[in-house]
């Protein structure tokens, strides 16, 4: 499957033909905006090729092929166990030869002792029927059709993989959690942040549902909600991944590529113009960017739970994937192409990562 042609070639009419972000020595490949048909592929065998995708709420659209496909969580509407079906069968079928999938605050039944306590709000019968729903997607996230389609459901766990048998392992952790609001599922009291993101070890690859704070947060309201705890951590070293996935802020979507030479202050990442404060990011597709790494600092690496060693990135990617179309890029995008869920403006974000 693959986006209408016609979306693709109207692309320079706001944004030009592609948006893609490099790093110096390209170890980090971004491709946000893309011709799905024309998309290039990874530079090399000693490259990942992770596609990421996040807040699909039950809809399923083409999405490119990878070595992983990594999912940040709303998987559904309400959590419902044919939203899940639904959803699990698009997953199921993708060709991506590892699948990695965490939760969301609209996915309901997963947090199941707080689903427990409301499942009368929700409407949704009595404690016998909520416990058999809730094994019935349980069967569907890590069961026999989940396994056989590498399938790894992740929620407050780590996982380390590798995708070629010579090749590196790469670890992830995935966390459903996003700072309480509206009475959801995977909400947690601001004054509970810091205890809860001190539990999220170092790894290479980190899905979390919500963003960090002033990082792809903005809302249609102009706030911005996502977890200060989790900025402060990645801010502090506590956590560094090369890659960090999330979503939950649908008219957010956008990625940068950080590089931890400038400093450990990530400065304002929006993804409109007059909002974005790190005006010489390497993230913007014009301009020369800047040093990455100054050589004389010291690598600092701690060993995670498999015995390997995880050594802090010169850089880290940051990627809001939410795949549904709201706000002012919603807006921006809608000469190019129908608003719809992966379209223009809200495609599958491609990155590829040296080995």
């Amino acid at each position: 499957m693959a986006f209408p042609v016609n979306a693709a070639e109207a692309s320079n009419k706001i944004y030009g033909d592609d948006v893609v972000y490099r790093s110096p020595n390209d170890n980090e490949i971004v491709y946000l905006e893309y011709d799905p048909l024309k998309l290039p592929p990874k530079p090399s065998d000693s490259y990942t090729r992770f596609v990421c995708i996040s807040d699909t709420h039950t809809r399923s659209f083409p999405v490119p092929d990878g070595d992983v496909l990594l999912h940040s969580g709303d998987l559904t509407k309400l959590g419902y166990v044919n939203e899940f079906q639904q959803t699990m069968e698009w997953i199921d079928k993708l060709p991506h030869k590892t699948k990695i999938i965490i939760a969301g605050n609209h996915d309901l039944p997963l947090h199941s002792e707080w689903f427990k306590g409301v499942f009368e709000s929700w409407r949704r019968g009595n404690n016998h029927s909520v416990e058999k729903e809730y094994q019935s997607i349980i069967k569907l996230m890590k069961g026999k059709e989940a396994r056989k389609a590498n399938v790894v459901y992740l929620q407050d766990e780590e996982y380390s993989f590798k995708v070629k048998e010579d090749g590196r392992t790469w670890s992830v952790y995935g966390s459903p959690w996003s700072p309480e609001f509206g009475g959801w599922a995977f909400g947690y009291e601001r004054e509970e942040a810091p205890a809860l993101i001190s539990r999220i070890p170092k790894t290479d690859i980190l899905l979390t549902h919500g963003p960090p704070h002033d990082i792809f947060d903005r809302t249609i309201r102009g706030d911005k909600p996502g977890c200060s705890a989790l900025r402060e951590a990645l801010e502090a070293g506590q956590l560094r991944p090369r890659l960090h996935l999330f979503g939950h802020i649908h008219e957010a979507h956008g990625a940068h590529i950080h590089p931890w030479s400038k400093g450990n202050d990530l400065g304002s990442l929006q993804n409109s113009p007059d909002e974005e404060a790190d005006d010489e990011s390497p993230l913007g597709p014009t301009g020369a960017p800047p040093s990455y790494r100054n050589e004389s600092e010291e690598e600092v690496g701690v060993v995670n739970e498999d015995g390997n060693t995880i050594t802090d990135p010169d850089t880290t990617v940051f990627v809001n994937a939410s795949a549904w179309p709201m706000g002012l890029r919603r807006s921006n995008y809608q000469d190019i192409g129908p608003a719809v869920f992966g379209g223009p403006g809200f495609r599958p974000v491609v990155v590829d990562l040296k080995d």
